[in-house]
């Protein structure tokens, strides 16, 4: 019988996102993911085909874990708009328990090499993406708001109020007030027309 791995993939993307955290997406090598675990390098190449499939894997579960909470926050409301104020406060209530992994959410996909990922690593990250624009034009049409600018104002919202509010807080190194929650969600009700 096959003795199971003494380190596993996910160890092993947690050893990338205290990397990021540390030293930016360029610190994430092969081999730093090795040392930070206490692997040997053969184990990581074991999981991950190269570096650039380490770097998609990494930003996609961040992305993923992320977006699952995001989702179900929403779905669990019956009015979109609502719903979609419960999904920006889920923004700073979430960089809030993770704080490594919404620090590595301040890159972009592009920091982690998408331009070279795998097209099963591209479909993933796509799907995210039209999942959440699926999200914005669901709030949008309870709002009755069509055109580039109701677009802009649910955005603004739901993503660029609350991830503003964060990345001020992660980038200082100071801890999100207590607060912090309600001023997305007052933001986002008032953006939407419910304050």
């Amino acid at each position: 019988m096959a003795r199971p791995p003494r380190f596993d993939m996910d160890q092993m993307l947690d050893a990338a996102v205290r990397l990021t955290v540390a030293s930016g997406p360029a610190g994430v090598t092969m081999s730093a993911v090795a040392k930070e675990v206490g692997a040997p390098s053969g184990s990581v190449y074991h999981r991950f085909s190269g570096r650039t499939a380490l770097l998609a894997e990494v930003w996609l579960r961040t992305v993923e874990r992320f977006q699952d909470g995001y989702f179900r926050t929403f779905e669990a409301q019956g009015d979109p708009v609502r719903a979609g104020c419960a999904a920006a406060r889920h923004v700073v209530s979430w960089s809030r328990a993770h704080t490594d992994e919404a620090s590595l959410l301040l890159y972009g996909a592009d920091d982690f090499g998408r331009a070279d990922w795998s097209e099963e690593h591209i479909r993933r990250a796509d799907r995210g993406h039209q999942r959440v624009a699926g999200m914005l034009a669901s709030v949008a049409a309870g709002l009755g708001a069509d055109g580039s600018q109701g677009a802009e104002r649910v955005a603004l919202a739901l993503i660029d109020l609350p991830l503003s509010l964060v990345r001020r807080h992660l980038r200082a190194g100071t801890r999100l007030p207590a607060y912090a929650e309600d001023l997305a969600e007052e933001g986002a009700a008032r953006l939407l027309g419910l304050g």
